[in-house]
């Protein structure tokens, strides 16, 4: 096909194969998309016509694409990404008149301890945007870059998608938190012997301190796991409970009252808070002053 022909592409429909690529499902990429079910199964079909292949199979409830989808999708996703580079390298972008949608992930300390504060100052630079927040970490960012849900994400990441960039925002510490009225601090056999909470998304009952305590032949007790620190001071009032979270999350729990803080009775080590985002978006004026913010409220220049 040579560059003539490209003029009986609908570039609709490219967009269409991708969705279905990532959603596997007609009904999810309508979804996605905010098309109905009909319009998204009559681009599928021009598709099908368009490179003479099936694209996708219906497995059960899911559709598998074929060989041919999955080779032209390789080669589509920079293509797309190009392209829409491209296009937002010539537009402009003013915050106090712009009412562009951003989708950002946060993981759950973010969003309670750091998103209020970016908020207000967004409200005041650009009142008429429109901010969504999904809810991310290390195992969800991956899967919402490389599909679109999100530009960019704002958590502790490992695995990211090939085209994504990623930066430290801030190096953080895990800070006790009790509620208590014992004097004194606790020390490390009272660290180990008091129960704990722990906020988990996954609903797990173990965390990076456990194996800091196993290395010291120690273990603690937890007994109760919730999947968000929002609520966490009124569960640990009157109780004997302890938690560990960040830093930056302990100064927002105590400054709501009934909590005070103290350092972690062991060496333990810090850990990092990342913003990654997808790389077609890299120079996107509305993205990078979104990210020039993200960084100005979420970063810790002392830290880094």
């Amino acid at each position: 096909m040579n560059r003539n022909d490209l003029r009986r592409v609908d570039l609709n429909l490219l967009i269409v194969f991708e969705t279905l690529m990532h959603e596997r499902s007609v009904t999810r990429a309508a979804e996605k998309l905010f098309l109905g079910q009909p319009a998204i199964s009559a681009a599928l079909s021009r598709l099908r016509t368009l490179f003479d292949d099936p694209l996708f199979v219906r497995t059960g409830r899911s559709m598998e694409p074929t060989a041919r989808a999955i080779e032209i999708g390789a080669l589509l996703t920079p293509a797309l990404d190009s392209i829409s580079t491209a296009v937002s390298r010539a537009a402009e972008f003013d915050p106090a008149t712009s009412t562009t949608v951003f989708r950002v992930g946060l993981s759950d300390d973010v969003e309670f301890a750091l998103l209020p504060q970016l908020l207000k100052r967004l409200r005041a630079e650009a009142p008429g945007i429109v901010l969504v927040v999904r809810r991310t970490n290390y195992i969800l960012m991956p899967a919402l870059l490389a599909s679109g849900e999100i530009s960019v994400g704002v958590s502790y990441t490992n695995e990211l998608p090939a085209n994504a960039k990623r930066k430290v925002l801030r190096r953080s510490k895990p800070i006790v938190l009790r509620a208590d009225s014992i004097p004194g601090s606790i020390g490390l056999d009272a660290f180990c012997s008091r129960p704990h909470a722990l906020v988990s998304f996954a609903g797990d009952l173990a965390g990076f301190i456990d194996e800091e305590l196993e290395k010291v032949g120690r273990k603690r007790h937890v007994v109760l796991a919730v999947p968000q620190f929002n609520g966490l001071g009124t569960l640990l009032a009157g109780t004997d409970i302890i938690a560990m979270v960040p830093d930056y999350t302990a100064e927002s729990l105590i400054a709501a009252g009934g909590l005070r803080a103290q350092e972690v009775p062991l060496p333990v080590r810090s850990f990092e808070l990342h913003m990654a985002w997808r790389g077609s978006q890299d120079n996107d004026p509305a993205e990078r002053w979104l990210r020039s913010r993200l960084q100005m409220f979420f970063g810790d220049p002392d830290s880094l």
